[in-house]
């Protein structure tokens, strides 16, 4: 096993966390890091979709955040940021996504989020002529309502052995929103993304 599969299927550790002072030392270099990570692990879905795929590093960087803003240091309080981050972190035949609905007008966020329930669980993702992916969403809580979805879900898509080793052999990425009211692709994934989304599988 590579070391990119190993760092995609690790889980965070308190070892791997930084003392505040360190943290603040080195924090440039690692947002710059991340910035350009990140590139590599969001796919836009049309003009108001987002998806934000989750790994090691992001999952890292946002809890070095979180420290940093509310000057965490107990341990039990560290540990239970861990357990709360930990399980966005792909697993090794899986993706994890955060997907988001962007709509910058509050009046229209509102009336776009009722028009679109269900969205979340239409959502797929399909490598080469296989079957499309649809996920498993919101496994921690509920988001939506029977009135409206919400803006932010968290989804997970798990893939089969040979959906994988196609994808390791060079096969096309589709990502597609199947709303009735929202529908778009990206089809092709750019290519940059399809590689960094390997990663995730162990």
């Amino acid at each position: 096993m590579n070391s990119e599969v190993k760092i995609a299927m690790k889980k965070i550790t308190l070892a791997d966390l930084l003392p505040l002072v360190a943290y603040e030392a080195q924090r440039p270099a690692i947002r710059k890091a991340i910035m350009e990570h990140k590139k590599t692990r969001r796919v836009s879905l049309g003009p108001n979709a987002m998806l934000h795929f989750e790994d090691y590093m992001v999952m890292r960087y946002q809890i070095l955040e979180l420290i940093r803003a509310e000057k965490i240091t107990a341990e039990d309080e560290l540990v239970g940021e861990l357990e709360a981050y930990n399980p966005l972190i792909p697993d090794g035949k899986n993706l994890k996504v955060t997907f988001m609905l962007e709509y910058p007008d509050e009046e229209e966020r509102k009336q776009r989020l009722r028009q679109l329930l269900g969205i979340e669980e239409l959502i797929s993702i399909q490598i080469a002529r296989f079957d499309p992916v649809y996920p498993i969403a919101n496994e921690d809580l509920p988001r939506s309502t029977d009135e409206k979805t919400s803006s932010v879900h968290f989804l997970r898509f798990e893939f089969s052995d040979e959906m994988i080793e196609a994808a390791r052999n060079g096969a096309s990425w589709a990502i597609r929103s199947e709303h009735l009211n929202y529908q778009y692709a990206t089809d092709p994934v750019p290519a940059e993304v399809a590689d960094s989304l390997l990663r995730d599988f162990g």
